[in-house]
């Protein structure tokens, strides 16, 4: 979709995307505490905004970012400019309710956004984003009123899930899915919308760990990654991301089925193998693609971007490990190598991007 006159512009854009990784940093650092580590931490209540600092400040920030440049209204970047306050008013010690206001804002607007894109394009994938949108200010409007956490992270996770479940769908053109194929997506996205919105109840859990779990295998059946991981460089590497990921979603769906719900160790694993596993393989993979189209910067590939991927995969490994064996050394352990992945991938997006800068002077200098 092409950009409207009214649009903003590179030097706008880019405070926005820094607010959003306020928000990861301050994440991150709330998630280390709550393992027991010893990490400044500006207010002692962060560690318990943890999720909502990295599902709606960080992750919802840049989706709305980007999908703010897809739309091409000005408007549009009121999105994740509410998200990315809502974050930083977080961390800056506000009442919990004046950020999860913001946030609810924020997440309003998107899904105003991507259901105006849908109106325009009348596709399963269309309304697959738009109930991942709707699922998101679902749980914030919830969680704005009261609901812990707990009960509200399963619409959190449809967000994230179905915004890149509807953006593999719409990249399948090029592959096309059978219609007996898209009747089975049809039903795996009723079952997790039902899920999560029966989240509630250990019932709706394990129809939500079965909605995981069938679309993980959708995905990995269908998603035009099978054919693009035998290919070289950026395209193989994006491939093993996507894969990767969605082994990751079948263990989360797995595990929640396993456990009937999200209790005890349970509750770390499922929501770490989803959010770490799934939800950052994702972000790894699509960050060659969607920061040079949002902030209009060359990030040529590098064997190198593999290193973050594999200290994820291997760190997550060892935290669940952990859970599994009731082992909370091994949890935290893996918890801190967890952040040390995200450090990793932030130095090899930088790395890139001075690279690009590099290779654009060489070749404006011949």
């Amino acid at each position: 979709m092409t950009a409207h006159s009214g649009d903003l512009g590179v030097p706008f854009r880019l405070p926005l995307l820094i607010l959003g990784f306020v928000s990861l940093a301050s994440g991150v650092l709330a998630g280390l505490a709550r393992l027991g580590w010893n990490v400044p931490l500006p207010s002692a209540q962060l560690v318990l905004l943890h999720g909502p600092l990295m599902v709606s400040g960080f992750l919802g920030t840049v989706i709305g970012l980007e999908r703010a440049v897809a739309l091409g209204y000005r408007w549009a970047y009121a999105g994740p400019l509410l998200t990315g306050l809502g974050g930083a008013a977080l961390l800056l010690g506000f009442p919990p309710s004046a950020g999860a206001t913001a946030m609810a804002l924020g997440s309003a607007v998107l899904f105003t956004g991507t259901t105006l894109i849908m109106l325009r394009q009348r596709e399963l994938f269309m309304v697959t984003m738009v109930l991942g949108a709707a699922s998101w200010l679902a749980g914030n409007l919830l969680w704005l009123a009261g609901t812990p956490v707990p009960g509200v992270v399963a619409l959190w996770i449809n967000f994230l899930v179905l915004t890149i479940a509807g953006e593999r769908l719409e990249l399948s053109r090029f592959l096309p899915p059978s219609p007996g194929a898209k009747q089975i997506f049809a039903a795996i996205l009723a079952v997790l919308m039902a899920g999560g919105i029966l989240s509630a109840t250990g019932a709706g859990m394990v129809m939500y760990g079965a909605g995981l779990l069938g679309l993980a295998l959708w995905l990995l059946r269908q998603d035009i990654a099978r054919r693009t991981v035998k290919q070289q460089g950026l395209t193989r590497f994006i491939a093993v991301c996507l894969l990767s990921g969605y082994a990751w979603l079948a263990c989360g769906g797995i595990m929640l089925l396993a456990a009937g719900g999200l209790t005890g160790m349970a509750y770390d694993a499922v929501l770490h193998a989803i959010l770490i596993g799934f939800v950052f393989s994702m972000v790894f993979g699509h960050a060659p693609i969607i920061f040079p189209a949002v902030v209009r910067v060359r990030m040529p590939y590098h064997w190198t971007f593999y290193l973050p991927l594999l200290v994820l995969h291997a760190s997550l490994l060892m935290r669940l490990a952990g859970d599994g064996l009731t082992l909370p050394g091994l949890r935290s352990f893996g918890g801190l190598l967890n952040a040390a992945a995200l450090v990793l991938f932030i130095l090899s997006t930088v790395s890139s991007v001075i690279r690009g800068f590099g290779a654009g002077r060489s070749q404006s200098g011949k």
